[in-house]
């Protein structure tokens, strides 16, 4: 590339590229290139555009009917792609379009001319903080420090209520709605600007005419990718554009790109992109231990998430920097580290072979006192198993609270010798528990002073691990910057307990973040998730409670539906006349979601019958497998995964809440159903643009309204 030239492509570029015929995308990677080499190649043909309102806008040659618009200031070497199309269609786009820098905030806008023109259109405003309307109290020079182009400061003026504020949506650049959004749901100007980190004690205004600084800013960078590594950039053009690989949301940003000084806690919502804030995490980090044998470990709680968070690494990452990344679950890795320390072991995870375990380490007891046999496992999983009791002694002062019914140490006596006969049993199989793995993996660590070579840990859904997991994962890397980073959102707990990150030594104090604007899911689909798990308390992960205070889309779309049929038969005619509603073009980004995989292989017959082809997504089937089939999966395999149209089926009584034992402990009832409750607010959370439920008979008592 010619030196001393900044070249950057801008979102709305990607977004016309990728809606171009097939042939005229493989011309647009070329010209992409060749562009990056020498955008000043006489080849290019440059034309100026006389109709445009600025004469920085030029149109460049991509083939003979397509042009590319590219935006060239008049100071610095910088060139700027804006839009890609037909020759007229791209002339067209660069006349109605302005490209502007704000200066209350530094970054590149792109502004509609018809809604300039609009503005123009409107009686001058009041003085200063004296105009009536939804944001009065907000001085000019405030609405352009949270984003608003003074231009279109009469747009925002003329909103008298929230019922008139939707239809800003269009008008304004992404951060300027953001904020306003927040004012409209009750945050003070203040809160907005903290959240944005903004001081309006800064008097000084931005350089408008230099696009070069201007394209460094947080604002700028989500919608704007500089053009400065080949490998990112030929990554980035093998597969069908993902925004999230290259345009981070400023909040997404600022948790990404800097030093932290010990562990991190990020929580938000579904669709927050948590995710893509930990993937992104992990290639800053990899750039930062170039000249280190030391990696990072990205671990996650189930195998399949781990297979997608590598293959979207990938997506973003060179080789090199994956060399640098180990992504693994975290129960696999402790297995093959136990194995490579000599010690022959295999995890238990048949949960058939437990019960038959629990039930013969119940039948050996002898003067039990009158409790149910489904209390023994419960026990055990939320009492000693999680406080890491060896010893009858342990178990005398150990702490049940939550627990439904109480123990004398009488009681605890008697029933002691039913947990050491389950241990004994194990042992004899050869099997462990992976909680006990956890433990074992944690004294060697400990005791021999090994060390796992891992500098940095990210720990993605980070609700589903137990107290074990975390005080193992705080061994595996030492104590200070950048060790230990967390993302979670406990509303999606769907496999472990509740745990406190500062009593398994991982201190956060100070370095809990959260995340607020949903980006998957519409408002009206965000709702009626968040309604599923209305009454249930929620944990931050370190001992207070989580709130959905501001988290919000940006978004909207249809209500979801829901439907009770008389049968199964018209259950599946509605999903069947529903998915071929759709663009076939669009298959591919329909799921339907049942709760088990009887239900799965259910659905998928019933479909084929009806013309539908399928793939169904299991443990060891990647969601990146193209094509135009249909995707069917359990509601836990859709974990992690996002689909336009959803669609989540045979959600009968008795299917959902799916209980698969049946606790009289109050307690555990609530937890189970509970979990039954986050594991339906993932799998409708998953859907993008449009959600429908659906059974026959009686609709689950879960679902709302129902």
């Amino acid at each position: 590339m010619v030196q001393n030239i900044t070249v950057a492509i801008s979102e709305d570029f990607f977004d016309a590229m990728y809606n171009l015929p097939k042939t005229q995308q493989q011309k647009a990677k070329v010209f992409l290139q060749k562009f990056r080499s020498n955008p000043m190649s006489p080849g290019l043909d440059y034309e100026s555009i006389k109709k445009a309102r600025v004469d920085s806008l030029h149109s460049v040659r991509v083939d003979q009917s397509y042009r590319a618009i590219v935006m060239k200031p008049k100071e610095g070497n910088v060139y700027l792609l804006l839009w890609i199309d037909k020759h007229d269609n791209a002339y067209d786009w660069a006349e109605t379009r302005v490209p502007t820098i704000n200066p209350g905030t530094g970054a590149i806008q792109i502004l509609p001319v018809e809604h300039l023109q609009e503005a123009e259109s409107l009686q001058p405003a009041s003085p200063d903080n004296a105009a009536e309307g939804l944001f009065a109290a907000i001085r000019d020079r405030h609405l352009t420090r949270i984003g608003v182009p003074a231009p279109l400061i009469p747009l925002v003026r003329k909103v008298n209520d929230v019922t008139e504020f939707e239809p800003l949506q269009a008008k304004l650049p992404a951060e300027a709605f953001e904020a306003l959004s927040m004012i409209c749901e009750g945050e003070s100007l203040d809160d907005v600007l903290s959240v944005y980190d903004i001081s309006l004690q800064e008097s000084e205004e931005y350089d408008t005419e230099d696009f070069k600084a201007a394209l460094s800013r947080p604002d700028s960078m989500r919608r704007f990718m500089l053009m400065t590594d080949d490998d990112a950039l030929n990554a980035m053009l093998e597969a069908p554009l993902e925004k999230w690989r290259v345009f981070l949301h400023p909040d997404q940003r600022k948790l990404v790109a800097r030093h932290w000084n010990g562990p991190v806690r990020v929580l938000g919502g579904a669709g927050t992109g948590k995710t893509v804030v930990a993937i992104h995490r992990a290639k800053w980090l990899a750039d930062q231990l170039s000249a280190t044998s030391e990696k990072i470990l990205f671990t996650t709680f189930t195998k399949n998430l781990a297979t997608d968070i590598r293959q979207n690494l990938q997506a973003i990452c060179s080789p090199e920097q994956m060399k640098r990344i180990e992504v693994v679950n975290l129960d696999a890795m402790v297995v093959t580290f136990m194995r490579k320390q000599g010690f022959k072991i295999e995890p238990l995870f048949d949960e058939s072979l437990r019960n038959s375990f629990w039930q013969q380490a119940i039948s050996e007891g002898s003067e039990l006192p009158e409790l149910p046999d489904s209390f023994y496992c419960e026990e055990w999983d939320e009492v000693i198993q999680p406080q890491s009791i060896s010893s009858f002694k342990e178990y005398t002062s150990a702490k049940r609270l939550g627990r439904g019914v109480a123990l004398t140490r009488l009681h605890r006596k008697q029933i002691w010798p039913v947990f050491e006969a389950y241990r004994t049993l194990l042992a004899d199989s050869g099997k462990k528990e992976m909680e006990d793995l956890y433990r074992d993996a944690l004294n060697l660590i400990t005791s021999r002073h090994l060390s796992l070579n891992f500098r940095h840990i990210i720990v993605d859904e980070a609700q589903d691990f137990g107290t074990n997991g975390y005080k193992l994962m705080r061994a595996m890397v030492h104590e200070g910057k950048n060790d230990l980073f967390i993302v979670g959102d406990a509303h999606q707990r769907i496999y472990g307990a509740k745990v406190i990150l500062g009593q398994c030594g991982i201190k956060i104090t100070g370095r809990g973040r959260r995340l607020k604007i949903n980006y998957r899911t519409t408002e009206e689909i965000k709702k009626y998730a968040l309604s599923v798990l209305q009454g249930v308390n929620i944990d931050d992960l370190d001992g207070g409670e989580d709130s959905q205070h501001g988290y919000r889309s940006l978004i909207n779309g249809p209500e979801p539906e829901t439907h009770c049929f008389q049968t199964a038969t018209e259950e599946m005619d509605y999903l069947k006349d529903a998915i071929f509603a759709i663009d076939a073009t669009e298959r591919g980004s329909i799921c339907v979601v049942a709760r088990t995989n009887k239900l799965v292989t259910n659905i998928t017959q019933e479909l084929k019958q009806r013309g539908i082809s399928t793939i169904t997504l299991g443990k060891e089937t990647s969601d990146k497998i193209g094509g135009s089939e249909v995707r069917v999966a359990t509601m836990h395999r859709v974990k992690g995964l996002e689909f336009s149209y959803l669609f989540i089926a045979k959600a009968n009584k008795g299917n959902l809440p799916l209980l698969f034992h049946e606790s009289e402990d109050v307690t555990i009832q609530r937890q189970q159903i509970n979990r039954e409750k986050s594991l339906l607010y993932v799998s409708i959370t998953r859907a993008k643009r449009f959600c429908s439920i659906s059974g026959y008979g009686e609709l689950s008592s879960l679902i709302h309204g129902s």
